[in-house]
């Protein structure tokens, strides 16, 4: 449910707030606030059935590709394939990567303290940063090693390597579609997608060129392969990469324009002006949003819950927190002008 702080009388004598640790007799002249936290259909909304299905895929990802770096590890070994070694030593970065993942998100869920007032919900799109240049820098390693071969051409255990691959392609595939459902919706899913795509994509590359190189002998076929796939991968990931920097540093999340919200605020009933507006990201999965509303007339309760639950339907975001002024006590401190947006009024 959302709070409402009271509203001052007229002549702007303070009033007494309670409750949500504020302070009590502030003075504050002519202005009323209004928080949400709503759970609702909202693209950046918070899903409870989302994260059951998180926890299952963190899991069962975890369990097959841990198997499947031991497995490949000991082929690797008995073969004598320094190949199938090191790509498991890469497979074991991408199981590092999903525990991160799972770990920002059970962080997440930690009750607010008084010094972590927003949770660590920052954790999931640090998890997805940190995935992202975890990525980068694997596929820096392959491409490296691509171009190595191809000065330098290396032997390939066909039979061997083409059924390690295999059962390598069938388990990210797997993994990967335990994410696919809810990759453009949670960067921290769209970074655990890329990760086990980019292994079976890889996988497969291996395959293929297990097979040419059985049949022709030509070992040169493996490297061109791997670049190739770490060249349509780099392309995923560099977006990846751009997203999750942009809402580690606060940026507004994709999808969400603060000149629309804006706008939007404006051609509300009552509201003659906005400013100080904020939006940002929460976590890979809620926004939040900061704005001061000039509304002469003031607003009560419904009023300000309608605002609210606009925001929430039209906006996905979920956590308002919206200051009221009459604009008779003179600009607040350190905002700023007003700004004036043409709307469908004028």
């Amino acid at each position: 449910m959302p709070w409402v702080d009271d509203v001052t009388p007229p002549t702007g004598r303070g009033v007494k707030k309670t409750g949500q640790g504020f302070p009590s007799g502030a003075d504050v002249p002519n202005m009323r606030c209004m928080h949400t936290h709503a759970h609702g259909p909202g693209h950046h909304g918070h899903d409870h059935g989302h994260d059951g299905r998180y926890r299952r895929a963190f899991v069962v990802g975890l369990v097959l590709n841990s198997a499947f770096v031991a497995v490949e590890f000991t082929a690797g070994v008995l073969a004598g394939s320094l190949a199938l070694m090191a790509d498991a030593g890469h497979n074991l970065g991408d199981v590092l990567s999903l525990a991160l993942a799972w770990g920002a998100y059970l962080v997440a869920e930690k009750a607010p303290s008084p010094r972590f007032t927003y949770r660590l919900r920052k954790g999931t799109v640090l998890a997805a940063l940190f995935s992202s240049l975890l990525l980068m820098a694997a596929l820096g390693v392959i491409a490296w090693e691509a171009i190595v071969r191809l000065r330098v051409p290396a032997h390939v255990d066909g039979p061997v390597v083409l059924v390690v691959a295999g059962i390598g392609v069938v388990i990210n595939t797997v993994t990967a579609a335990l994410f696919f459902a809810d990759r453009k919706h949670d960067l921290n899913i769209r970074a655990a997608f890329l990760h086990m795509a980019a292994d079976a994509a890889v996988s497969l590359g291996v395959v293929a060129g297990a097979l040419v190189i059985m049949r022709t002998g030509l070992m040169w076929i493996d490297p061109v392969l791997s670049l190739v796939i770490v060249a349509v991968i780099t392309v995923g990931t560099w977006g990846l990469l751009r997203d999750s920097l942009r809402l580690a540093l606060d940026a507004a999340p994709a999808g969400v324009e603060p000149e629309q919200v804006e706008r939007w605020l404006l051609g509300q009933e009552g509201v003659a002006g906005v400013h100080d507006l904020h939006v940002w990201a929460m976590s890979t999965t809620s926004a939040a949003l900061t704005a001061h509303l000039q509304m002469p007339g003031g607003a009560d309760d419904a009023g300000l819950q309608a605002l609210t639950r606009g925001l929430e339907h039209n906006f996905g975001i979920g956590h308002v927190t919206l200051q009221v002024e009459r604009g008779d006590a003179g600009p607040c401190a350190d905002c700023g002008p007003p700004r004036r947006i043409p709307t469908t009024r004028d």
